[in-house]
This record gives structure tokens, C-alpha cells and sequence, in this order.
């Protein structure tokens, strides 16, 4: 359905039109729903927050303006806005006060889980001394700090395919070293 049409759709509901709400909720209802099922991870959620979404729908079809925006991104607005509002008036896991007490901090590496850490920490520093120092150097720019492929580009003054080849054939070669 072309969005001028829904768009008329959306205008008649604001009316009251009973046939055009149910006619907008059939072309609609779909892809409201997979945006709620993307975000709420449950199909019965995501149902009974379709339902809800609908009743927005009908109660502020009036407040569409036309020619603001698309009546989809309109539809999908309330939609998403909805579906987040669901997961923040989730009550916790925990109900007790207590039993939040007694989960452990997985954060917190044990003193096994630090040795393994440190010993991994030094073969790759190991392996990372193998490479060429400017490759080695690019790896840490992309994988550690963050830099896009363009950035390093840029920063190397190398064309990007062949930034992305160093970085693959560096990767291999610290895979390697890895593994022995």
C-alpha cells in the first residue's frame, strides 16, 4: 500500500472511521509487529504490545500531521516508543532486596581467571612483536582503539583496500602465532 494511501487511512481513523482502522491495522500490523518483536525478544509480549500500539493508534490519529513525515515512520515511532516503554516497566529479576545481595560480581576476574588473563595478555604482546611495526601498529588502531578503515587510511595515507589487506593478513599471521 503506497504511503498516500495509509496516510488516508490514518486521517479517516482520525475521524472515527472504524473500517479504515481496521483496514490500516491489517496492511500494518505486520511490520508494528516485528518491530516489537525486535525489541521485545517475546511473541505474547510483543502481541499484547501490538494491541496497545493499535489503541494509540486510534486515540491519536488526530495528532498526525500530514506532510510531517511518512505515516510509516509515524506508525513505527509509536510502535518502538511503546515497545522500549514495555521493557523499562519490566519489574527486576530480583524481587527481593535480599537476593540482590547474594549475586556474586562476575565482573571481578578471580585470581586464576587474572593468571590466564596476564598469560594471554603476553602471547599476544609475543605474537604482536612478530608483525611488521607499522602493521602491528594499524592492528592496534582498528582492533583496540577504534579506528575505522577510512580513519587508518587516512592516518597510513595508504588507499583503504590496501589498509584492509595489512589488517587480514595480520590477523591470519597473529592467529597463527596463537595457536602454537
Amino acid at each position: 500500500m503506497q504511503s498516500n494511501e495509509v496516510e488516508t487511512l490514518i486521517n479517516r481513523v482520525a475521524i472515527g472511521d472504524r473500517q479504515a482502522f481496521a483496514l490500516l491495522y491489517r496492511v500494518t500490523s505486520p511490520k508494528l509487529f516485528s518491530i516489537c518483536l525486535r525489541i521485545l525478544r517475546d511473541r505474547a509480549e510483543a502481541e499484547e504490545a501490538l494491541q496497545e500500539i493499535y489503541i494509540k493508534i486510534w486515540q491519536r490519529a488526530k495528532t498526525f500531521a500530514v506532510g510531517a513525515g511518512s505515516p510509516s515512520s509515524w506508525l513505527a515511532s509509536i510502535a518502538r516508543n511503546h515497545s522500549i516503554d514495555t521493557i523499562r516497566s519490566r519489574k527486576p529479576v530480583a524481587e527481593d532486596i535480599a537476593d540482590q545481595y547474594d549475586l556474586v560480581d562476575e565482573t571481578v576476574a578471580s585470581p586464576e581467571q587474572q593468571v590466564v588473563i596476564i598469560d594471554e595478555g603476553r602471547r599476544i604482546a609475543h605474537c604482536m612483536e612478530q608483525l611488521d611495526a607499522s602493521h602491528a601498529r594499524a592492528v592496534r588502531r582498528a582492533y583496540v582503539e577504534g579506528l575505522s578503515y577510512l580513519e587508518l587510511a587516512d592516518e597510513l595515507q595508504a588507499p583503504i583496500n590496501t589498509v584492509r589487506t595489512w589488517l587480514r593478513r595480520s590477523l591470519m599471521k597473529l592467529r597463527e602465532c596463537m595457536e602454537r
